[in-house]
């Protein structure tokens, strides 16, 4: 056996305090993209590894293996790039099985014992670290070095010789069983306390270090025990496999699971899909099986938590593993099987639903004027430290667009043009800001680079994220721009280099940086760590998965959507349950934490790279905030349980990172975050952070209130919240033509071109987008709309129509707007799942009258259903309701066709004084108070109230 690896901390995550820049010494020769460039001459330090690894990545690959780039940043990579151990790399957590590789072959361990340090308040961590039970070889074999034969896409092939003997192993992220062929001799187990408890034929079961397993040879053949060798000739076939029980299920070795033994697996593959209409991702993961006796078709896979619980069509065995991401349940007999997860969407930025007037609206430009001069505020100039500034503007641009505020937006976009624009041009005698393509490796590296993104390939997703979205935001001011003949082809590039979407092309590894069955991204390129690879910053990580769907969007490539709607939707499954464990079901029970900074292969930390202060231990997973970044959000009582272990652990409330912290709070409370803010506002921003986002983020997140996962949109730049039971609906439209987007309980919005919409709670229209105007004047830019916001209806009309799209305004054509089932429950006097219409910019002189409605209801054939409204008045539009009337339930009869509900049934509470509307603001939330299914409320020249 090896001797034990201790983990010790290198600089290899997404932020440490300080800057590794390296300056190139030599000027770059250019290669076009468009009208951006990259250079293939050597541009400064390179992977490094073992011995000739920086110029040779493929000597410790076979003739076998497929050709082109090697796979980096995976769970396997240790055995490529060699980082600490010249022959054989480190442990492989596979799960349910780690593994590693040694001179006399391959060592199993199925430990399922935590170690766990530092439980409690303090910097914590639990492993399943690589305890060998056995070693898989053959007989005398002693290999110099491991290879690696093959791989595909959650497997890979290690290969030993001696020159006298071989031995090729396939391994992979949820198989019980590992495959091998040998050749020189028999096929040998070494067992480390050894218990025959089973021997019967070409099969063998034992119990190894207190872990039972099975060993499978051809028919034919037998098992010979000597102690703690057992061996098989194999009856001259030369293969075998090895099955890893599930705890205490010793049966599994002829029944359940022993059938598949010989249905070698050989491949693997991945295939997801994306359906807008029904905002679902559909992921199929195949297994190619080599059958070499006869028997049951199919294989053997474990599960890990995020796929078994979004698994369709098939239903788990009884049979379990215990594994470091939690239990992990087992499919028999498959040959694929396929998870179906929503995709609740995602936002350029939170809308401006509560700063367009009064004070609120003056304190965001003060905000903002503050920035103006400085939107990007670049505080290195290493591609991580550029990338922060580049989304420190791109929100900057995004607000102020909102806001009508065009000079700051102009400057935020001038400001990533600039700066994109030039890292994407090596001009020949340049030597820094620029991108190098290295083709023995397969990996574009951006110079000057930091914390190991050249010699390691550490973090390339995290990095080009941020590149990658604010391209997509000034793609929307200035597509012209974006195009390929431009400088699209050189945000594809980094796109491709981090994760490759196209497995046709050969200049980069498919989806390098995602683990494709583990569900999450590894930052380490070389892996080789005793814990296995690692990741710390799961949220840059969805940064990037974000950015591809913005830039997929903005330049009209469904390709790069789709994989980013895929990689966003995936991984926001899986940092529920490995980084927040918000179910509390996969975390030891005795480590103590609600959430880990870092994710390792065997376990994870409460932890990081750079600082034991737990601001930034869970900061770490939140940051950058964006309106990609609404999957923070989808289990706000997690949110308030994360933030309330972080001042549990730090002793009170946060002193750095206060507006990270706050701006997740929101997703969980916001008023208690806003009061946050209000009340300590003089804190010093995180260095990708502005107070002006800041502000902006949690004031309006405060209005909107929780994220709503229980609808989606359509569109991918939409999303659902509510609060106090009126859900508000937004859309962002960055096309130059309207868009109606339906959500899946019926609903629909109509946005114009260029336009964020919402409507319910509030709305607003504002911005400009979707072939918008050059900060810089550019005869082929197209005028953009006006960003001025606008009055949902008539500002001095009394009587409005309630609209399909949720807004107050004049007759249009009827039509109707869904009102849900109140679900067997009384919901008298409190909205729950109410369609809301909204108008604002309202100038209306009160009358002597009072409110009063006609609305056409109807709910069909059901019976028992009682409607009930709600009309609430902002007199002065500053966020505040001065006026809520509630009305007393209309119940509905059972015969199909429109009723009248009026105010006739009158007041059942109100509060506040009426008073004339100045730019105000009116809402009236329909809902049903009682009965068991839905109801149907007219819209368009049908219900009408009057103020």
């Amino acid at each position: 056996m090896k001797p034990s690896r201790i983990l010790v901390a290198t600089v290899g995550a997404a932020l440490v305090a300080g800057t590794l820049t390296h300056v190139l010494s030599t000027g770059a020769q250019a290669d076009p993209v468009g009208a951006g460039s990259y250079t293939t001459t050597p541009a400064g330090p390179l992977p490094t590894g073992c011995g000739t690894l920086s110029t040779n990545p493929r000597q410790f690959v076979t003739a076998n293996a497929p050709a082109g780039p090697v796979p980096t940043n995976d769970w396997w990579s240790t055995i490529l790039f060699k980082k600490t151990d010249c022959a054989f790399g480190e442990p492989l957590h596979a799960h349910p099985v780690s593994f590693d590789t040694l001179p006399g072959g391959l060592g199993l361990s199925a430990n399922t014992t935590p170690q766990i340090s530092g439980t409690g308040t303090g910097v914590g961590e639990y492993h399943f670290p690589y305890v060998q039970d056995l070693q898989v070889g053959v007989a005398g074999l002693n290999a110099p070095n491991v290879k690696v034969d093959g791989w595909t896409d959650w497997t890979v092939s290690p290969f030993w010789t001696d020159g006298a003997r071989t031995l090729r192993a396939t391994i992979g992220h949820g198989l019980p069983f590992s495959y091998y062929q040998v050749t020189g001799g028999n096929a040998q187990l070494t067992v480390n306390a050894p218990q025959v408890w089973s021997n019967s034929g070409a099969a063998i079961g034992f119990t190894a270090n207190g872990h039972e397993y099975a060993a499978y040879a051809p028919a034919g053949a037998t098992w010979q025990v000597s102690g703690g060798t057992i061996t098989s000739g194999l009856a001259g076939k030369g293969y075998f496999s090895v099955l890893a029980l599930p705890p205490g299920d010793r049966a599994a070795l002829a029944t359940s699971l022993g059938r598949y033994a010989h249905n070698h697996v050989t491949g693997t593959k991945v295939a997801y899909a994306y359906n807008p209409a029904t905002s679902n991702v559909a992921t199929t993961y195949s297994f190619t099986t080599t059958a070499r006796e006869t028997g049951s078709a199919g294989t053997v896979a474990a599960l890990y938590p995020h796929q078994w619980r979004a698994l369709t069509g098939a239903t788990p065995l009884t049979n379990t593993y215990v594994s470091a991401r939690g239990t992990m349940k087992v499919l028999a007999g498959i040959g694929q099987f396929t998870t179906s997860m929503a995709f609740q969407g995602v936002l350029p930025e939170i809308p401006a639903v509560a700063d367009n007037a009064g004070a609120e609206r003056a304190t965001l430009d003060a905000y903002l004027a503050q920035v103006a001069g400085n939107p990007a505020d670049f505080r290195g100039d290493d591609t991580y430290w550029t990338g922060k500034g580049l989304g420190r503007a791109a929100r900057i641009a995004e607000i102020a667009d909102q806001l009508g505020n065009t000079g700051t937006r102009d400057a935020a976009l001038n400001a990533i043009r600039t700066r994109l624009t030039d890292w994407f041009t090596a001009s020949p005698g340049k030597t820094s800001r620029l991108f190098y393509y290295d083709q023995n490796w397969g990996t574009l590296i951006g110079y000057p680079a930091s914390y190991g993104s050249d010699q390691e390939l550490n973090d390339h997703h995290f990095h080009y994220g941020y590149f990658v979205a604010a391209a997509a935001t000034l793609a929307k001011f200035d597509p012209q721009w974006a195009t390929t003949g431009r400088y699209g082809g050189m945000v594809d590039l980094l796109i491709r280099d981090a994760n490759n979407y196209d497995r046709g092309d050969n200049r980069f590894p498919y989806l390098r940086d995602f683990d494709i069955y583990a569900g999450h991204d590894w930052a380490s390129g070389h892996g080789s760590f005793g814990a296995g690879n690692n990741q710390e910053s799961s949220s840059e990580g969805m940064n990037f998965a974000n950015a591809l769907i913005q830039w997929g969007q903005a330049t009209g490539n469904t390709a790069v959507r789709d994989a980013g709607v895929f990689l966003y939707t995936t991984q926001a499954a899986a940092i529920q349950e490995y980084w927040f464990d918000s179910r509390d079901a996969n975390f030891p029970a005795a480590f103590g934490h609600k959430t880990v900074g870092m994710v390792w292969g065997d376990g994870a930390a409460y932890a990081t790279w750079f600082s034991a202060e737990p601001e930034m231990i869970q900061g770490i997973n939140m940051l950058p905030v964006t309106g990609g970044h609404l999957y923070l959000g989808n289990n706000p009582a997690y949110v308030r349980a994360n933030y309330a272990e972080l001042l549990t652990n730090n002793g009170g409330p946060p002193s750095v990172w206060q507006d990270i912290l706050w701006e997740f709070q929101a997703l969980g409370d916001g008023d208690a975050a806003l009061a946050n803010f209000r009340n300590n506002s003089g804190f010093t921003s995180e260095e990708g952070e502005s107070k002006a986002h800041t502000f902006h983020w949690i004031r309006n997140v405060a209005a909107l209130g929780n994220v709503d996962t229980s609808v989606t949109g359509n569109h991918p730049l939409s999303a659902v919240f509510s609060r106090n039971g009126a859900r508000t609906y937004v859309a962002a439209n960055i096309t130059n033509a309207p868009v109606t987007v339906t959500f899946s309980n019926g609903w629909t919005l109509q946005v114009p071109a260029g336009r964020t919409a919402t409507n319910g709670a509030y709305t607003w229209s504002g911005g400009s987008a979707g072939g918008g105007t050059n900060p810089t004047p550019s005869p082929t830019a197209s005028p953009s709309p006006s960003p001025t916001p606008s009055p949902t209806g008539n500002p001095s009309t009394r009587t409005l129509h309630l609209q399909s799209n949720g807004t107050l305004g004049g007759t249009a054509p009827a039509g109707t707007a869904p009102v849900a089932s109140a679900g067997g429950t009384n919901h008298d006097g409190v909205p729950t799942n109410a369609s809301v219409f909204a108008a604002s910019g309202l100038n209306v002189t009160r009358s002597a009258g009072t409110t009063t409605f006609d609305l056409f209801v109807d709910a069909g054939s059901t019976v028992a259903n009682g409607t009930q409204v709600r009309v609430s008045y902002d007199l002065t539009g500053d966020g505040t309701w001065d006026r809520v009337e509630t009305y007393r339930y209309f119940a509905t009869d059972p015969a199909p066709g429109w009723e009248h509900y009026t105010t006739s049934v009158g007041l059942s509470s109100a509060t506040g004084t009426p008073g004339n509307l100045t730019n105000g603001r009116v809402r009236l939330e329909v809902w049903n108070a009682i009965g068991n299914g839905p109801s149907t409320v007219g819209t368009g020249n049908q219900s009408v109230i009057t103020l």
